[in-house]
């Protein structure tokens, strides 16, 4: 009966093997909800400075089709040229606090694709930078002569 009891008392408690493997493992499992949080932050944040990225290409693309290129008028009006769209530096339209702005630059190539029938190939690059690192957005779009 001793006996009994004596094994029934050891197997009480919790070694302290026991317990920092399990000390151990909360804490892993706990870093690793920590470190997804912050990676899926860093994403978001990512995401949300990339589409106002491709907002800005967008809205430049938007301005060259909105220049005038008549053919048929006389004299002739061309718009629609590459000097007549410089690289722009603007604010990227993101919700910031205090100043933590985050500039793109926009760049806009126009290539002629063929002369009969006219028709041009106009494409808006937008660089902006996250974490250091340089990243690019690009729009394309053609373009004919308003008729």
């Amino acid at each position: 009966m001793r006996a009994l009891r004596l094994a029934r008392t050891s197997c009480l408690g919790m070694s302290l093997t026991e317990v920092v493997v399990s000390i151990a493992l909360g804490t892993l499992m706990f870093g690793g909800v920590v470190l997804s949080y912050i990676q899926s932050a860093n994403r978001a944040e990512w995401s949300a400075l990339s589409f106002a990225a491709q907002s800005l290409a967008w809205q430049r693309i938007e301005q060259t089709r909105a220049a005038k290129w008549d053919t048929q008028s006389w004299p002739p009006v061309d718009q629609v040229v590459e000097s007549n769209f410089p690289p722009v530096v603007e604010l990227v339209d993101v919700p910031f606090r205090g100043t933590n702005y985050l500039f793109a630059t926009t760049y806009l190539t126009i290539n002629t694709i063929s002369t009969n029938p006219p028709l041009r190939l106009i494409v808006a690059d937008v660089v902006w930078s996250f974490k250091g690192r340089l990243y690019t957005n690009s729009a394309l779009t053609y373009r004919a002569p308003d008729k």
